[in-house]
């Protein structure tokens, strides 16, 4: 009886133990966070500052550098071309030229809705100081803009951009 009750025992023990490893095994492979890996959604201030990283871009004054912060897929409406651009060439075209009036943008007004864990908009008003590269001649222009955010494997890239002269008030 003794040693059955001590083989018993050691059975159990060794349930016990292989249990535990199981357990301990789950939890190092789903990592700390066992109850939900939802993606968070970024903050506002978040996708408002995905501007300063553009505005960096254009600082840089390599077009290829602000056409990496779009989507291969993205759309631009921009300012001062008729042209929708819809393929990484034609962003580089339309930057290639934009850049060489140096712009420097500044946010007027700045409205941002988070959509869910990966995909936001900011629309709002902003102003670019643009220099004649002929003459040095700064100018001031307001425009409307419209940023589409993605994040697409774990960047922040823009989608659909539009961006249009800010009209006279009537």
């Amino acid at each position: 009886m003794k040693r059955q009750t001590r083989t018993r025992a050691a059975i159990a023990t060794a349930a016990a133990l292989v249990a535990a490893g199981t357990v301990t095994v789950g939890v190092s492979a789903a990592g700390p966070e066992s109850k939900s890996t939802k993606p968070t959604k970024p903050t506002k201030a978040q996708i408002a500052a995905l501007f300063d990283g553009w505005n960096a871009a254009l600082a840089s004054g390599d077009a290829e550098t602000v056409a990496d912060r779009y989507a291969s897929d993205a759309v631009l409406l921009p300012t001062v071309s008729p042209e929708i651009r819809t393929t990484r060439a034609g962003i580089v075209d339309y930057f290639e030229h934009f850049l060489q009036n140096k712009p420097q943008g500044k946010k007027i007004r700045t409205v941002v809705n988070v959509l869910d864990s990966n995909s936001a908009i900011d629309a709002g008003l902003y102003e670019f100081t643009l220099t004649d590269p002929g003459t040095g001649e700064k100018r001031e222009v307001e425009a409307r803009y419209t940023y589409e955010y993605e994040k697409r494997g774990g960047k922040w890239l823009i989608v659909n951009h539009h961006s249009s002269v800010l009209p006279a008030a009537g």
